[in-house]
């Protein structure tokens, strides 16, 4: 017998192994999704790699949350994101949860698998080739990438391009559709070919001039107001700093709070979705000299709403991607280049100044609200209610004053969002509130936060949803129970799909579609293998052990029953869906809505 022949026909791995042995190169540890026929060579090569120490497994109970487990997982470690399914209803379970991460700009391989090549056109079971359900044709709509690997010579190369295309900015999904037959056949090679981490690194990029020329802006002007967009994480703390030496007020836009500290005293709350009268405030400030909106895509539920004259004439747009410039294309100035590297720069120019000029700020007094911040609520004195049902106002007053300041917040579309946004205050800047409000899928918060935990189980970890979006995927728990993680659910319960009964009340709409039926999801979650409990009044919220429950080694689902009549802070959502209709029939609809609030 030749030995080193056979030593050698041992080392030899298959294309299913060399796609893991590239995700163990970029650290990746975790591959989200569930199994099935087509993606059994796949999850044959994870379970060999778990066996090595290598990446491994982790199987949702849906596609689509199996998606936002891959989000989640970036979200907490910034390593990219993997999700696979099997063909056919496999991938297209997978759309809403790739999309979602589109939008917000998330990093993810989503690894689909097709029938075997001889099968292609054939009639075979889930076949979704180009000749039946073309699954690359529909992901082209949503993905930065997107191929088919027709032949085991392309696979290597087309998934390096697949993973260079998924960091670089703006960071997106990519997809892979490989035929179950491909994944099967022998590499020949004991390990890849290339080392990917120095293509996949994002070099510095900076334009000096257009930096130069926004430093200048910045000294001929005294009142300055910053806009933080939700990709601001690599300089948050920068930009804070040069809020600090300007001083000069800040505000967010809802997914890019979880950048700030909300007690700082010169910030001035969200504006836009769910905002705060305290952030409007400012932009009808005549002083205004300069807005500085860095990390934006300044959309509808931003700044995206200011007057044309002030986007147009006193905006200075800072973001890493050209394609963002898209929606301020008549601002004052554009600078393009990476947060970090621009902040250096103009804090160390502006810190050179510092003896011989101090900037005024806008006189905007702002007194300290019930959660310690100095934005101004709607119905602050609700904050403190011991009501019962339990408000929402309260309920977000709680958590705001007495969870870990670690605590990673998942929270869900729907009412919960308006809730979150307008009373739940961190003091955190590091990006621990999160929000999918980019594409607002239902159920997100569920999935993504499942995979926070999953690499970071010693954190707390809380998600707030409401309970017609826990009814469409409550069974992701499962996976939660299954790997001990001490998350802590949140139901908002009030038997309603809330953002539809209230927006049907604001704008006089037909109240329809809204209704659920009571249920004790409490019991649910016993059932599922969680911890289970109903909460009516703030003392039973007050009376918990969240020690024991942030350290379980199991979820624990908090059935919360709110004031069902309490109208959330969305007006300017309602507000928005009417501006179609304005322009369309020359009516002006928001006239006639019922403002319940001042959003």
């Amino acid at each position: 017998m030749n030995i080193s022949a056979t030593s050698s026909k041992l080392d030899i791995i298959d294309h299913a192994d060399l796609i893991v042995k590239y995700l163990e190169q970029l650290g990746v540890e975790y591959v989200f999704g569930v199994p099935g026929g087509a993606i059994e060579p796949f999850y044959n090569a994870l379970a060999r790699s778990e066996r090595a120490g290598g990446p491994k497994a982790i199987i949702a109970r849906h596609e689509a949350g199996a998606a936002f487990m891959a989000d989640g997982y970036y979200r907490e470690t910034g390593k990219l994101g993997v999700v696979c399914s099997t063909t056919g209803p496999g991938a297209t379970n997978l759309i809403t949860g790739v999309a979602s991460a589109s939008v917000d700009k998330i990093p993810m391989l989503v690894i689909t698998a097709q029938t075997a090549l001889p099968k292609f056109g054939k009639r075979s079971l889930q076949d979704s080739s180009e000749t039946a359900i073309d699954t690359v044709g529909i992901y082209k709509n949503f993905t930065k990438f997107n191929a088919l690997v027709s032949h085991q010579l392309q696979l290597e190369s087309k998934l390096i391009s697949a993973l260079i295309e998924a960091v670089q900015s703006p960071k997106g999904p990519v997809h892979l559709s490989i035929p179950s037959d491909i994944l099967q056949l022998p590499y020949l090679e004991p390990n890849p070919n290339v080392h990917v981490n120095y293509l996949m690194n994002n070099a510095s990029l900076e334009d000096i001039s257009a930096v130069e020329a926004l430093i200048e802006e910045i000294i001929s002007c005294d009142n300055i107001v910053l806009y933080l967009g939700h990709s601001c994480g690599r300089a948050y703390q920068a930009i804070e700093h040069l809020a600090e030496s300007l001083n000069a007020p800040f505000v967010s836009g809802p997914m890019s709070k979880r950048w700030v500290n909300e007690k700082h005293p010169l910030y001035r709350g969200v504006y836009g979705y769910a905002g705060h009268q305290s952030a409007r405030e400012i932009f009808k400030d005549s002083n205004i000299e300069l807005i500085l909106a860095f990390g934006t895509t300044i959309t509808e539920t931003g700044i995206g709403s200011l007057p044309e004259e002030i986007l147009n004439k006193k905006l200075i747009h800072i973001d890493s991607s050209v394609e963002s410039f898209s929606r301020s294309p008549m601002a004052k100035l554009h600078v393009c280049g990476h947060l970090d590297v621009v902040m250096n720069r103009v804090n160390n120019r502006i810190s050179q100044l510092s003896w011989q000029k101090t900037w005024q700020g806008l006189e905007i007094n702002c007194q300290q609200n019930e959660l310690g911040g100095f934005t101004t609520l709607i119905d602050g004195d609700k904050c403190l209610s011991d009501a019962h049902p339990i408000k929402p106002q309260r309920l977000m007053a709680y958590l705001s004053k007495n969870m870990p300041i670690d605590t990673r917040f998942f929270i869900d579309a729907g009412n919960s969002w308006a809730w979150a946004t307008h009373y739940l205050n961190t003091e955190s800047n590091a990006g621990y509130y999160r929000i999918g409000m980019g594409f607002g899928s239902m159920a997100w918060s569920i999935g993504a936060v499942i995979g926070s935990a999953i690499a970071a189980k010693s954190k707390p970890h809380i998600c707030i949803v409401g309970d017609g979006a826990w009814q469409m995927s409550s069974a992701e728990i499962g996976v939660a129970v299954q790997h001990q993680l001490p998350i802590v659910f949140i139901i908002l319960n009030d038997a309603a799909y809330g953002m539809v009964k209230f927006g049907q009340k604001m704008s006089r709409a037909e109240s329809i579609g809204w209704q659920l039926n009571p249920v004790d999801f409490s019991l649910l979650a016993i059932a599922q293998g969680a911890n289970g409990k109903i909460i009516q009044t703030p003392q039973e919220l007050e009376a918990l052990d969240w020690n024991e429950l942030l350290h379980a080694n199991l979820p624990t689902v908090l059935d919360v029953r709110i004031d069902k009549n309490e109208t959330p802070p969305m007006m300017g959502r309602v507000k928005s869906l009417q501006q179609g209709a304005v322009f369309l029939t020359g009516t002006d609809i928001a006239t006639n809505i019922n403002i319940d609030n001042n959003d």
